[in-house]
């Protein structure tokens, strides 16, 4: 399988002269129109000409000496639910259709801007980023790559951003991640997805779905794009990953609730991952994590992205609630049921599981465990909403343990050509994103050679 070029490529193409920001962009265009690809359900907005004179500015800074940053005049896509200057940030739903345009733009995508990256196009998702399978009954739904004619879900909620990748019509995408939003539709598709200490990347400009847990990351098509992605984004240094090495990394791997319910394509990769990085040199320890087995519990009532989403929808579920998915409005609407009491024991609750899960996590490197349990799945087995619901607590199940332990967290490719992607996620506390992307960088090789 030809592997599509990292970031780390186009910004040796662009510095050689052998690539332009306009060429590189032209092709993405004609991508993202080409009426037989994915371009209608990947991008809800595209301003061709825009897009061509930011490629151009680029160009020219380039030839007099003044490129922003190595990276300057690369395409990357933007989820629709940040702000860019003179657009209408809809969140995947047509209930803010009259919103007005952004007068600025979000922080990270300013960022990202000011690095020199190309805003090719506002990227589809579930709507108001809650579902991690990334159905959109508003703009239809981006098919996965693999199994395309099955009709194969991407994942979600950052669904656009996933395809937008993998059909080479971004070479990165702009992503959240409040449960698995990034992870997933990475996991689901072959690519990588970061998500970080969610304190990490300012949240203003970007419609929130939880405030306590939502995290701002890149889906790339490695460790180092998604690290050379992330530093622009926290506006810091990135880490070295030149020298990462599997060998002496002390790797756990939760034996409880997240290694339930596998099914057999994912537990076949995982092991053969464990097996990989062993010979390698690494250690790996299976450990009990009781308090993830507490985690269903502690979140019966919907949790922390019910009641803080029920806080920002509750005026706009008044004047336009019949215009949500149903699916969507009926989980943000769990968020009424939940008391001030309820929210503050959940909030303490958090605390001490952070606490009890950090303890057991402290001797290794990284805790280890797949991404999602199962491999993506058809979107005709999503009609009924028994089997959505269902599907969409399991998918993302493994990933939201994550964000509820306010860590950070990565999902590596660990399939071979030819299988169901399948992603392996290595995971650390809050505040060691470089050294968990250390970790992925030293095992993408490995698990996946």
């Amino acid at each position: 399988m030809t592997r599509m070029p990292t970031l780390a490529a186009l910004a040796a193409a662009l510095a050689s002269g052998s690539a332009s920001s306009r060429s590189l962009v032209e092709a993405c265009l004609e991508k993202i129109e080409d009426p037989a690809g994915e371009g209608r359900t990947t991008f809800l907005h595209v301003d061709r000409q825009a897009v061509l004179a930011q490629a151009d500015a680029m160009d020219q800074l380039r030839s007099s000496g003044a490129a922003p940053s190595p990276f300057a005049g690369i395409p990357v896509s933007i989820k629709d639910l940040f702000d860019i200057t003179g657009q209408v940030t809809r969140a995947g739903s047509t209930a803010l259709g009259n919103r007005p345009a952004a007068t600025r733009d979000a922080t990270c995508v300013a960022r990202l801007r000011r690095a020199g990256l190309v805003l090719i196009g506002r990227s589809n998702m579930s709507e108001f980023a809650f579902s991690g399978l990334g159905l959109n009954p508003h703009y239809g739904t981006p098919r996965n790559p693999w199994d395309r004619a099955a009709g194969r879900i991407p994942g979600g909620s950052s669904s656009g951003a996933a395809i937008s990748v993998t059909d080479g019509m971004a070479h990165a995408g702009l992503g959240t991640d409040t449960g698995g939003s990034c992870r997933i539709p990475a996991a689901f598709t072959g690519l990588v997805g970061f998500k970080p200490t969610a304190r990490r990347v300012p949240q203003t400009g970007a419609v929130p779905l939880s405030t306590s847990l939502d995290s701002i990351g890149p889906l790339a098509r490695s460790v180092e794009c998604c690290a050379t992605v992330d530093a622009i984004l926290a506006n810091e240094p990135p880490p070295d990953l030149a020298d990462a090495s599997v060998s002496g990394l002390r790797f756990g791997v939760p034996k409880t609730f997240v290694l339930e319910d596998l099914d057999a394509d994912v537990a076949a990769h995982f092991e053969r991952s464990l097996s990989r990085l062993s010979a390698a040199g690494a250690y790996i320890e299976r450990i009990d994590v009781p308090e993830f087995a507490q985690f269903p519990t502690i979140n019966a009532k919907g949790g922390l992205s019910a009641a803080e989403s029920y806080a920002w929808h509750r005026e706009l579920l008044e004047s336009s609630g019949d215009a949500y998915d149903p699916r969507v409005r009926t989980r943000i609407q769990r968020g009424a049921t939940q008391s001030a009491a309820d929210y503050i024991e959940l909030l303490a609750a958090r605390r001490s599981f952070i606490a009890a899960v950090e303890r057991r996590a402290a001797r290794f490197d990284a805790l280890v465990f797949p991404t999602t349990p199962l491999v993506a799945p058809r979107s005709a087995a999503l009609q009924s909403d028994e089997e959505f619901f269902r599907i969409n607590a399991l998918v993302l199940r493994n990933p939201s343990v994550i964000n509820f332990l306010d860590g950070c967290a990565i999902s590596i490719p660990n399939h071979e050509d030819g299988e169901p992607p399948t992603g392996l996620m290595l995971a650390c506390g809050g505040g060691r994103d470089h050294q968990v992307l250390r970790c992925a960088a030293a095992a993408e090789g490995v698990v996946r050679p």
